[in-house]
């Protein structure tokens, strides 16, 4: 883990905002490449890029100021620091979503189709958020016993896996903090970022298969919250659930219900066709 990919005079741009970078532009690649298959041209993509950026972005600080105030209180313009992480995907994907939807219907484009090419571009463009994740020492894992055949991750002293679970369990108490290292844990971000280069690459692959529109579309939702509800178990960073379940697990089950409900009726209609 290194925070710091290099600096500019007194400036140090950190890996967090390098990885989100790459995320984009993987994403708009991804869109510029599909465009045809919604029938966009070069202009909608950038503009569609644009608000999703910008709506993106404001939600997933957004929810993640809401999830974790209590970082907020000392400091209000940390709230605006989001090169330092701290960004919620949900957050982001809602907003980005709505705002996406608004703009097709405003240039009458077929929203379905716009929203399937846009699932593996969000989903390529994870895999480096995710990555950002890692470097920065956020979203980070559950300890794993220091034998565990499964591989493991130590962070350093001062990073806030460290101060979540030090090595030295004398450090919890501390006044800082800051004396030990973390403890290992689970690697969980690279695996998420792994998972989400899979549903990409299948995503990928439906595009050219699924000929419903909104189908390929569905089968993200269903499929990023399952991983995404299975990716929370081994979270080590929540201290805020909503009943037994995390923040997002929460809206992982929200949105899976409808993906699963569109992908029900797409399968029902293509059996009762294929029996007429």
């Amino acid at each position: 883990m290194h925070e710091i990919a290099f600096t500019i005079g007194k400036l140090s741009i950190h890996w967090y905002g390098v990885f989100v970078a790459l995320a984009f532009v993987t994403a708009m690649t991804t869109l510029l490449i599909e465009r045809k298959r919604a029938g966009l041209t070069s202009d909608n993509v950038f503009d569609l890029a644009l608000i999703a950026i910008f709506g993106g972005v404001s939600g997933a600080r957004l929810f993640y100021v809401v999830q974790f105030h209590d970082q907020f209180r000392d400091n209000l313009l940390d709230v605006i620091r989001i090169d330092k992480g701290g960004l919620v995907f949900y957050g982001g994907f809602i907003v980005a979503l709505v705002v996406v939807m608004l703009y097709c219907k405003w240039k009458k484009l077929q929203t379905l189709k716009v929203l399937d090419i846009y699932a593996p571009a969000v989903a390529f463009g994870h895999v480096f958020g995710r990555i950002g994740c890692f470097m920065q020492g956020c979203c980070f894992g559950k300890p794993l016993a220091a034998d565990s055949v499964f591989p493991s991750v130590v962070f350093p002293a001062g990073s806030a896996p460290a101060v979540f679970y030090p090595a030295n369990p004398r450090d919890l108490y501390s006044a800082v903090r800051t004396a030990s290292e973390s403890m290992p844990l689970i690697p969980v971000q690279l695996y998420e970022s792994f998972c989400n280069l899979l549903i990409g690459i299948l995503l990928m692959f439906l595009l050219r298969k699924v000929k419903r529109p909104g189908g390929v579309a569905a089968i993200y939702l269903a499929a990023y919250a399952v991983m995404r509800f299975t990716m929370e178990l081994m979270r080590g960073d929540h201290t805020d659930h909503i009943g037994v379940f995390t923040p997002s697990q929460t809206v992982a089950v929200f949105l899976m219900i409808p993906a699963s409900a569109v992908l029900f009726w797409y399968a029902g209609r293509r059996y009762r066709n294929a029996a007429e």
